[in-house]
């Protein structure tokens, strides 16, 4: 069976916890946050979860590693993703990832180059599996967002959840 057949099998519903790694960030200024959920959203998909974290390390290990797997089947993380000392995500993630899936960052980067050019290196975006669940860490920024959730996230995220149960 090819990609085609898994795609038409996966799931359309995915439930989904969306967490904004930010140090300034509320609900009412988290527009990347919104972002997720409006386009989630718009493809069908159910958002179980919203949460906005401090960037600390073991808050976001928390917060993946406390998702009740019986209810969310994606986490959805943005913010943390650069280099700068407080940039911490990806850290976080990767401890916490059982399988990566490396292709995710690698594709990400390279879309992002196309578009803002040689600072996409500076991206960390990661995603993976962890206890069932489908992890996924972007970039904070609104446009950063719109193209991973565009390009890679709404286009594949059945797929994954489909890959990962089977």
């Amino acid at each position: 069976m090819g990609y085609k057949e898994h795609k038409d099998k996966a799931p359309d519903t995915i439930r989904c916890f969306v967490i904004t790694v930010s140090d300034s960030r509320t609900e009412e200024t988290d527009t990347s946050g919104r972002l997720i959920q409006d386009m989630l959203r718009e493809n069908n998909h159910e958002i179980v979860d919203y949460k906005i974290v401090k960037d600390d390390p073991e808050e976001i290990g928390r917060l993946i590693k406390g998702a009740n797997k019986d209810r969310v089947q994606a986490i959805i993380i943005n913010g943390g993703t650069g280099i700068s000392r407080r940039d911490r995500t990806f850290e976080a993630v990767s401890l916490v990832l059982e399988k990566k899936i490396e292709g995710f960052g690698e594709i990400f980067r390279y879309l992002s180059y196309k578009e803002i050019g040689s600072p996409a290196i500076m991206s960390r975006a990661i995603a993976g599996i962890s206890k069932g669940r489908i992890i996924i860490s972007i970039p904070g920024s609104k446009s950063a967002v719109r193209l991973a959730m565009s390009k890679l996230i709404l286009p594949e995220l059945g797929h994954m959840v489909f890959e990962m149960n089977r």
